[in-house]
């Protein structure tokens, strides 16, 4: 199998989190999109809780749920973002897990860039 190790990075953040003016998860969107990071992907969660044990969930007059990012990379690459992005979360938690990836492009195995 064609595969190389990597990090999988687990952000987790709040709906309402922002940065410079944004949502959080949409800033760290792009700034992945600029650090040039292999692959970037935001989930919207039902429900869940954190450090403050403050459930988040869906409400009608106010966004709240809870947001899970998630980022797949060399090693070598997110230990180079991780600060960065540690810097845009005011609250919140980031896991990260070693992990074996293969990537496919055009049907094709690939490597991450």
């Amino acid at each position: 199998m064609n595969s190389q190790p990597g990090k999988l990075l687990r952000l987790h953040v709040n709906e309402h989190d922002r940065w410079s003016g944004k949502p959080l998860y949409e800033a760290i969107v792009d700034r992945c999109r600029g650090l040039q990071v292999a692959g970037v992907t935001v989930f919207r969660a039902l429900e869940g809780y954190g450090e403050s044990a403050e459930l988040h969930h869906a409400h009608l007059l106010k966004a709240d749920q809870p947001i899970v990012i998630m980022i797949v990379e060399r090693p070598e690459k997110a230990r180079e973002i991780l600060p960065v992005l540690e810097s845009m979360m005011s609250s919140g938690a980031i896991a990260i897990t070693d992990v074996e990836v293969t990537s496919i492009s055009k049907g094709k195995r690939t490597v991450l860039p």
